[in-house]
C-alpha cells in the first residue's frame, strides 16, 4: 500500500475554510475571483515553470501512479498524444461492481466528516493539483491536443478555480441551515423539542469524461460531490486518461493523509473497445452521474440511469447574429479566434452565424454579405500565419472524424474560407487544420442544423436580423446551445435579443471586439451553461448544481441528545 503523511486536519480547516466562505460571497456577488494564477510564468509556479513541468512529466511517465483500489490485475495501455509521443502511463483494469462496492463501503466515514472537513480537504486536493499546474497541463496537451498553453490554463488553473467554485457553492448549500436547533412552542406548556440536521449524501458519483476537456469539465462534478459527503469513481474518456488520473492520484493521497480511505476517489480507466459506462451508470448504488459528451450518450444516460441524478452537457449548436458594428476590425479577428482556438473543438466555438443578405452597416460602411465572408477570410489570414503563430492557437486534431467532417461540409454551400492543412513545428505527425467557413442561405438548414463539432463555421444569409433571430430561436429550441453572440449597433437588437435568450435559457455576449471571446467563462463571475435548453441540463457552477448531490435528514427528541451531527 502506498505510503502517506499524516496531515493535520484541524489546521487545514482553519486554513482553508474562511477561504472557502471569501470564495462563496465572491461567487454569489459574480466579482472577479481566481485561487490559481492563470499566468504560466506566474512567481506561484517557480523560476523555470515550463522547464520544471517538462521534468516532472517525464518523471510521471518513469514512475507511473500511486493508486491504491481494487483491480482485475489487468492493465491499460497508455494513451497515443496527438502530437505523436506514447505516453508511458499505464492504468489499472477494474470491475465496476467491485469499486462500486468498496466505494460504497467507504462513505460513512466521510459522511461524518461534516461539511468543513470535507471542504478544507478538497482544497487540499485542488492546491496540490495546483502546485503541479505544468505538469498537469503537460497532461492535458499531450492527450487533448489542445496548444499548450491552452492546456496549461484551461486544464489546470482555470479546471482548478471551477472545483474552488464547486466547492465553496457546496460548503455553502451544507451550512446555510443551522445544524442544531432548539425549537420551542409557546403556551401554557410549552413544547420544546430538540432538533439535529444531518447532510446526507446521496451515494456513490461516476464522473464521464470528456476527450476535449477532460479537467475543465470534470472537477466541477468531482469536487461538488466529494464536498457533499459521497465517494467519486472517475471514469475517463480512453484517450485522455492520464490529466484525471492525476487529479484521483492526488485525491487519494490527500484523503489517506487525513485517515479517510482512498476509495472515496477512485479510477476507471477503460480501453475503446472494452467500454463500461453504462455498467456503472445503471448499478443501483451510484445515485449521482457527470457527463460530458454526445447528444446521443448524454440522452441515452438521462433515459436510463433512473437510479441516479444526471447531470449532463451534451452538443449544442452555438450561433451569432451580426446586425451591425462600431468596430469592424475588432469584431472580425474576434470571430476568427472563436472559430480557430482549439481548431473549434470546444462546445462553446460558434458554428452558425446570421448575416443579413443585404450587408450590414459599420464603422468602415456598409458591407455586403460577400465582404462579411471576404473579412471572415482575411482575418482568419491574419491570425493564422505563419504556421508556428497557427499552431499555438489551433492546437492538434486527435479524431479522425473531425478531418472527415470538413472535407463533407465543403460540399454544403460555398467556400468563402477554405480549410488547409498546418505542418506543426515541433510535432510533424500533429494533424492541424484551419478553421473552414461555408456560405449557405437560411434555408439550406440541414447545412447548420445540428453540431458539427470541429472548425466548422456557417455564414447565413437571412433576409434580415429578425430573421436570424428567429432562426436562433428554433435552433436552440431544437438542438440547445451553450453560447450566444450579438453584434449590433442598435439598443433594441440588444433588448430583442435578451429577450430571445431570456424564453429559450441561452446566455447572450453583446459586441466583444477585445480580449474576451464568446467561447470563454470565467469561474465565479461566468455561468457556463443555463441549464435549460437541450445542450446541458445543469450549470457550471450554481445552487442546483450542488443542491441534488445530498438530503437533510432530521432527528428530532424532546430531550437534548449528544451524539449529534
Amino acid at each position: 500500500m502506498p505510503t502517506t503523511t499524516p496531515i493535520d486536519v484541524d489546521e487545514l480547516v482553519a486554513r482553508h475554510v474562511p477561504d472557502v466562505i471569501a470564495a462563496a460571497e465572491a461567487a454569489y456577488a459574480r466579482t472577479f475571483h481566481s485561487r490559481y494564477p492563470e499566468r504560466p510564468t506566474d512567481p506561484a509556479y517557480g523560476e523555470e515553470p515550463f522547464e520544471s513541468g517538462q521534468v516532472a512529466f517525464d518523471a510521471l511517465q518513469q514512475r507511473g501512479l500511486d493508486l491504491d483500489q481494487p483491480s482485475t490485475g489487468g492493465s491499460i495501455a497508455g494513451e497515443v498524444s496527438p502530437y505523436g509521443l506514447r505516453l508511458g502511463v499505464t492504468y489499472p483494469s477494474v470491475d465496476p461492481e467491485a469499486l462500486i462496492a468498496a466505494a460504497a463501503d467507504a462513505l460513512p466515514p466521510w459522511r461524518a466528516a461534516g461539511p468543513d472537513v470535507r471542504a478544507a480537504l478538497c482544497v487540499e486536493m485542488l492546491d496540490r493539483l495546483g502546485a503541479r499546474a505544468h505538469e498537469l497541463g503537460l497532461a492535458v496537451h499531450h492527450t487533448s491536443g489542445q496548444p499548450r498553453v491552452m492546456a496549461f490554463q484551461a486544464g489546470a488553473p482555470h479546471a482548478l478555480d471551477r472545483g474552488f467554485e464547486a466547492v465553496a457553492y457546496a460548503h455553502a448549500a451544507q451550512t446555510r441551515h443551522a445544524s442544531v436547533a432548539r425549537w420551542e412552542k409557546p403556551g401554557k406548556q410549552p413544547t420544546v423539542m430538540h432538533k439535529t440536521f444531518h447532510v446526507a449524501p446521496r451515494g456513490v458519483e461516476v464522473t464521464i469524461g470528456c476527450r476535449t476537456f477532460p479537467t475543465w469539465n470534470a472537477m466541477p462534478g468531482i469536487m461538488a460531490s466529494l464536498a457533499t459527503g459521497n465517494p467519486v469513481i472517475v471514469k475517463p474518456h480512453p484517450a485522455t486518461i492520464l490529466p484525471l488520473a492525476m487529479v484521483v492520484e492526488v485525491a487519494q493521497q490527500v484523503l489517506a493523509s487525513a485517515g479517510f480511505s482512498r476509495h472515496l476517489a477512485m479510477l476507471a480507466a477503460e480501453s475503446p473497445d472494452e467500454p463500461i459506462a453504462k455498467r456503472f451508470a445503471t448499478d443501483p448504488r451510484v445515485k449521482l452521474v457527470d457527463f460530458t459528451g454526445s447528444t446521443t450518450f448524454g440522452e441515452w444516460l438521462e433515459d436510463n440511469a433512473r437510479q441516479a441524478r444526471v447531470f449532463t452537457e451534451k452538443a449544442g449548436v452555438n450561433s451569432i447574429v451580426i446586425d451591425g458594428t462600431d468596430d469592424a476590425a475588432g469584431m472580425f479577428a474576434n470571430l476568427a479566434f472563436s472559430f480557430s482556438l482549439y481548431s473549434g473543438q470546444m462546445c462553446t466555438t460558434p458554428q452558425a452565424v446570421f448575416v443579413p443578405r443585404d450587408g450590414i452597416d459599420t464603422d468602415e460602411g456598409h458591407l455586403t454579405f460577400e465582404q462579411v465572408g471576404e473579412r471572415v477570410a482575411a482575418a482568419l489570414d491574419d491570425l493564422l500565419e505563419p504556421a508556428k503563430k497557427g499552431v499555438q492557437i489551433l492546437g492538434a486534431i486527435g479524431d479522425p472524424a473531425i478531418v472527415e467532417r470538413i472535407e463533407q461540409a465543403r460540399s454544403l454551400g460555398t467556400v468563402v474560407a477554405d480549410s488547409h492543412t498546418l505542418d506543426h513545428p515541433e510535432a510533424p505527425e500533429a494533424v492541424v487544420r484551419t478553421p473552414l467557413v461555408v456560405a449557405v442561405n437560411e434555408g439550406d438548414v440541414d447545412a447548420y442544423d445540428s453540431e458539427r463539432f470541429g472548425p466548422i463555421a456557417f455564414l447565413v444569409a437571412t433576409e434580415g436580423t429578425d430573421a436570424s433571430f428567429e432562426r436562433v430561436r428554433d435552433l436552440v429550441r431544437r438542438r440547445g446551445a451553450i453560447t450566444f453572440g450579438v453584434h449590433t449597433r442598435e439598443d433594441k437588437v440588444r433588448a430583442q435579443a435578451t429577450d430571445l435568450a431570456l424564453d429559450v435559457g441561452v446566455s447572450v455576449s453583446f459586441d466583444l471586439t477585445q480580449g474576451v471571446y464568446v467561447n470563454q467563462t470565467s469561474a465565479f463571475s461566468d455561468f457556463h451553461a443555463t441549464g435549460a435548453n437541450p445542450a446541458a441540463n445543469a450549470s457550471l457552477v450554481d445552487d442546483a448544481f450542488v443542491a441534488g448531490r445530498f438530503h437533510l435528514v432530521e432527528t428530532r427528541s424532546h430531550t437534548a441528545r449528544t451524539g449529534a451531527s
